[in-house]
């Protein structure tokens, strides 16, 4: 039995402890879950108001609390003010945060002794009895306070009351609201940061709305701006980019209407002066234009009057009509009535010139004060643009006016001075013509010779200035001009000198000058020439003209040219010297057989006496001499051929080819006499020097019947191991008879060495090649230097090269300064050149028997 009680005691104290242990659990668990609770309101509710409510519900889950309040101290006060409150009984007697008496009663007590109070009703009452505090509000059964601290301060009490005598507060229900106490001031300072951060908030908040709405203003306030200063650039392109006013008026439509509604516009214009009112643009739903009209009392005469911006609805409208204000000339049907009416004056400096309106129908859109603001700055500025734009339409309009004065007044003048310049054009017209005939023959219209001298004289000038600018003079005197005039007539001589000024002139360049001098004489004025052969050239063509027979009425007539040549020289200072020259060149060549040219030699117009020329023109009396020139390669080696050439010691030309002192001989005789006797002392002179072939210059006239006799007896003569090569001029052989070309093959058929001298000077006669054997070409040296120069030349030369292999002959380039271009001539397939002159030993010419016989 004794075991059974103690096993029963054992366990009866076990479950008293495990029944302690739950009891203190469930306290703890209490606790824990009341003080989440209050975490998470302090973490949730906005403000205190909210957060003692909460603490409440919380604590009527685990403690007797329907009655509670809660006092904080106010700091600035430093006295208990009651923050929360809530009872059975008794209501609140004071308003919450103001002054009461909690410090004189059982809160201010708790407060005072700062620590946990639990009275029953009977204790409050010994308590009050005794002075320690004042009994307020109805006395509950039992009453709790907990002071409430933050950090080491008490801030406040938490006080709990209950009037249910079996509801009193056990200690674990204390401790329950000692904990809540301790984590009441943490949340109270929580909310109160949340309250004040929200407060901040909210203060941040307006001052945000504020600033917001104060940018919002001024951002309305600039968009305004921005769209007037847009407004105004509009308007300033007008003044400078609309054509004229119709232009304007339209352009400044278009801006109203993006500012407001303009669907009916005009434009009016007043005129102070005559009183009337002019409507330039009008666009109207009912109104196509409105015609102009006096001033009178309308609506536009209204803002004309005022000055001001007018804005008119019915209201007032009916008003401004029975007053007076306002007349209607004509009653105006219902739907064309204006509903909403906007008109602002166009004013400057000068006063107001009109205005514009802007005007709504059926209530499509009522004007605001905005759109009046806005037609009246717009309005503004587009009177300055309209009144400029007008006095330009003034100025315009005067300009035509002074223009078309000036244009009448004008033809006026032309008029006058038509007949004038017609007079002028005839004086001009006969002046040229005067000049004309002055400066050109009358018959061929050629230059005549005044202008011919004037150009010459230029020429010369120019020459005496620049040295390189050579020029040269033909002299021309046609041949049996005479038998001409004689045989057809006057008439067709006439014709036949025009025909030859015509062909003269397809002889020479653009740029050079023909004149006829008189009669039958004609002058060639030759500029920009390099050397006298371009000169020979001319002359060449020429004569070759010349050989066509003139016929006219079934008659034909062979004439011809003489020509003398005379080339630009440093010592001519006169036209007249020059002309001179020419002319005794051109009379030289005549004498010498007509239809040929000739060029200018000193010995022609020297002025001596009879005996003394006749002295001078003995060629046989002159002493002669010989110079030789070898025959080389392109790297100078000497071949085994000389040129042999005579000079005579004239006492007036000096030293001078012999070439040129055969034109002077006295007679035929002499020339062939001196010549032979040439022949011979080449020859002795080849045999002297040693040279396997001399090549001696011979004249055509040797080829000659009786003369060609003498000649070959002369060459059977010469004995020795030297060979002469008879040289002919190629334009001798080239005019030379049919008994002379027959001659000069019969050389070649005798065994005779010839040749061909200065081969192409003026032309490049190919059939003389085929035709004659030759040994040996020369080419001329004007000839070597146009190849160069020129590549229809190098093509003649590469014919000319192709016929001479074919006939074996040898090729020789001649010239005073061809060894300057031996190098670019070997490039074009020549191979040999005449080198440089010797002067060989001088001796007195001996007669030979078969001058005697001539």
């Amino acid at each position: 039995m004794e075991d059974k009680l103690t096993v029963l005691s054992k366990i009866t104290r076990k479950n008293k402890k495990l029944q302690a242990l739950l009891e203190k659990y469930k306290q703890s668990h209490h606790l824990q879950s009341a003080l989440i609770q209050l975490s998470e309101q302090a973490s949730t509710v906005a403000e205190l108001s909210l957060l003692y409510p909460a603490i409440h519900d919380i604590l009527q889950k685990y403690v007797p609390s329907k009655s509670f309040y809660v006092v904080l101290l106010n700091q600035h006060s430093q006295s208990l003010e009651l923050s929360y409150f809530s009872d059975e009984k008794d209501g609140i007697s004071v308003a919450l945060n103001q002054s009461n008496s909690f410090d004189e009663g059982a809160t201010g007590y708790v407060f005072k002794q700062g620590k946990t109070t639990c009275f029953t009703k009977q204790q409050m009452q010994d308590a009050a009895a005794e002075g320690l505090f004042k009994a307020l509000g109805t006395p509950a059964e039992h009453w709790v306070g907990v002071p409430v601290y933050q950090e080491q301060n008490i801030i406040g009490v938490l006080a709990a009351q209950s009037y249910d005598t079996k509801k009193s507060y056990s200690a674990q229900q204390i401790q329950l609201l000692e904990f809540m106490s301790l984590y009441l001031a943490t949340a109270i300072e929580r909310v109160k940061k949340r309250e004040l951060l929200e407060s901040e908030v909210k203060i941040r908040t307006r001052a945000l709305t504020q600033s917001n709405d104060a940018l919002n203003l001024e951002i309305g306030q600039r968009k305004r701006a921005l769209q007037r200063q847009q407004i105004l650039f509009k308007i300033s392109e007008i003044a400078t980019q609309a054509k004229n006013l119709d232009d304007a008026y339209f352009k400044i439509h278009e801006i109203i209407k993006t500012i407001t509604y303009a669907e009916n516009l005009y434009i009016a214009l007043y005129d102070k002066e005559s009183g009337w009112v002019s409507f330039p643009y009008c666009v109207d739903e009912f109104k196509e234009n409105t015609q102009p009209r006096r001033f009178a009392k309308g609506y536009s005469e209204l803002v004309i009057s005022t000055e001001e911006t007018q804005l008119i609805h019915p209201c007032r409208a009916k008003e401004l009509i029975e007053s007076g204000v306002v007349q209607r000339s004509a009653p105006v049907p219902k739907e064309q009535m204006a509903t909403s009416w906007l008109g602002a004056p166009l004013k400057t400096a000068q006063g107001v010139i009109g205005l514009i309106v802007c005007q709504a129908y059926d209530n499509k859109h009522i004007f605001s004060q905005d759109d009046c603001e806005l037609i009246t700055f717009v309005s503004h500025q587009i009177a300055a643009v309209l009144q400029t734009k007008l006095a330009n339409q003034a100025i315009a309009k005067s300009h035509q006016e002074l223009e078309f004065r000036v244009s009448e007044k004008t033809k006026e003048l032309q008029q006058a001075n038509l007949h004038l310049q017609m007079q002028i054009d005839e004086r001009k017209k006969i002046e040229q013509q005067l000049y004309h005939d002055a400066h050109h023959d009358s018959l061929t219209s050629l230059p005549n010779r005044s202008l011919f001298l004037t150009q010459l004289e230029k020429t010369l000038q120019q020459y005496q200035r620049f040295p390189d600018h050579h020029f040269a003079v033909l002299f021309i005197d046609l041949d049996k001009f005479k038998d001409i005039n004689d045989q057809l007539g006057h008439q067709a001589g006439d014709q036949f000198l025009i025909s030859v000024g015509d062909l003269f002139a397809h002889c020479i360049r653009e740029h050079d000058l023909l004149a006829r001098l008189g009669g039958d004489e004609f002058v060639i004025l030759l500029t920009h020439l390099t050397e006298p052969q371009q000169a020979e050239d001319v002359a060449n063509r020429i004569i070759d003209i010349m050989k066509k027979p003139f016929c006219s009425k079934g008659i034909c007539v062979q004439s011809g040219a003489s020509i003398g040549i005379t080339f630009s020289q440093p010592h001519y200072i006169h036209t007249d010297e020059i002309i001179r020259d020419a002319d005794a060149a051109m009379y030289y060549a005549k004498n010498s057989g007509r239809d040929r040219y000739e060029l200018f030699h000193p010995l022609l117009t020297q002025s001596i006496t009879t005996q003394e020329s006749q002295t001078l023109h003995h060629l046989d009396m002159l002493p002669m001499h010989f110079r030789s020139s070898e025959i080389i390669t392109l790297n100078e080696q000497f071949q085994s051929e000389s040129l042999f050439e005579a000079f005579g010691e004239h006492p007036v030309l000096g030293c001078t080819s012999f070439d040129i002192l055969k034109k002077f001989a006295n007679d035929k005789d002499q020339h062939i006499k001196v010549e032979l006797e040439l022949l011979q002392q080449a020859y002795t002179q080849a045999l002297t020097a040693d040279v396997a072939m001399a090549l001696v210059p011979c004249s055509s006239i040797l080829l000659e019947q009786l003369e060609f006799t003498i000649f070959v007896d002369v060459l059977n003569k010469q004995k020795g191991q030297s060979q002469l090569c008879l040289l002919f001029d190629e334009q001798e052989i080239r005019h030379a008879c049919a008994t002379q070309i027959k001659n000069l093959k019969k050389l070649s058929q005798l065994g005779y060495s010839i040749g061909l001298n200065n081969f192409a000077k003026d032309r490049c006669e190919l059939n003389l090649l085929t035709d004659i054997n030759f040994d040996y070409l020369l080419l001329s040296s004007t000839f070597s230097k146009r190849v160069l120069q020129q590549e229809s030349y190098d093509f003649q030369l590469q014919g000319v090269l192709a016929i001479t292999k074919l006939k074996a002959m040898k090729v020789i380039a001649k010239g005073p300064s061809i060894l300057n271009f031996r190098a670019l001539l070997d490039k074009h397939g020549l191979a040999f050149f005449v080198g440089k002159q010797h002067a060989l030993v001088c001796s007195e010419l001996p007669e030979i028997q078969a001058t005697q016989s001539l």
